[in-house]
């Protein structure tokens, strides 16, 4: 797995309930390559979710590890750990998750100003361009369409120019035609950016628009 930009190596994950150990993922172990696009597929419940998390370093394994870059995300500190994802990763959610007290341009400058970029004004400007919202730049989260709020999302995840996108159900919450347009974005950002993504997701069209599939059934990768 040296050539990969992520490995995810004999991954395990349990979690302690009223019943004694429940497995959530049980040896996952799988590499991808820089420009990926993959999508993470299964039922509600099967672990994609909680092996997206592993994966960006949100989450501890209980086994295993996963490498990004080449480095051990969990043989460095919280700390590290947490600036290993702002040199490398973007994330894209359901919920959005903007700063509600920042403008559409100032929660996308934001994490360009958490690595000390220059001009991160400027950029965030070129960004929400690039995605249709050269209007709505000064506008709040509450204001904004549901996929106007997920194009300022794509916007904030891109800036960086992240070796790694992870995105968990980036059309859940949209209406059709609104998801088909954030997901025809998405990928194109992706070929221009030449960045690796990485998708939780049930929407099979997305699905199949990615160049593999991950299939996560009751905490195993039943398909690679």
């Amino acid at each position: 797995m040296a050539d990969n930009i992520i490995s995810v190596e004999h991954v395990y994950k349990t979690v302690q309930d009223s019943t004694g150990t429940l497995p959530i993922l049980h040896d996952i172990h799988f590499g991808l390559a820089a420009g990926e696009t993959v999508a993470i597929v299964g039922a509600s419940g099967s672990g994609k979710s909680t092996l997206l998390s592993i994966m960006a370093g949100l989450d501890v394994p209980t086994q295993g590890t996963v490498k990004l870059a080449g480095q051990d995300m969990f043989a460095v500190s919280e700390d590290e750990r947490a600036a290993l994802r702002a040199r490398h990763m973007g994330f894209v959610f359901q919920n959005f998750q903007l700063l509600a007290h920042l403008s559409a341009v100032e929660n996308v400058m934001l994490p360009l100003e958490l690595v000390g970029v220059a001009k991160a004004r400027e950029r965030a400007q070129d960004m929400l361009a690039r995605v249709g919202l050269s209007a709505r730049m000064n506008a709040y989260p509450k204001v904004l369409s549901g996929g106007e709020q997920q194009r300022v999302a794509l916007a904030r995840a891109f800036v960086v120019q992240p070796q790694v996108l992870l995105a968990d159900e980036p059309t859940g919450s949209l209406d059709y035609a609104t998801g088909q347009a954030v997901m025809e974005l998405m990928l194109q950002l992706n070929a221009e950016q030449h960045t690796t993504l990485v998708l939780v997701t049930h929407d099979r069209e997305l699905a199949q628009r990615c160049s593999r599939r991950i299939q996560v059934a009751a905490g195993h990768v039943t398909a690679d």
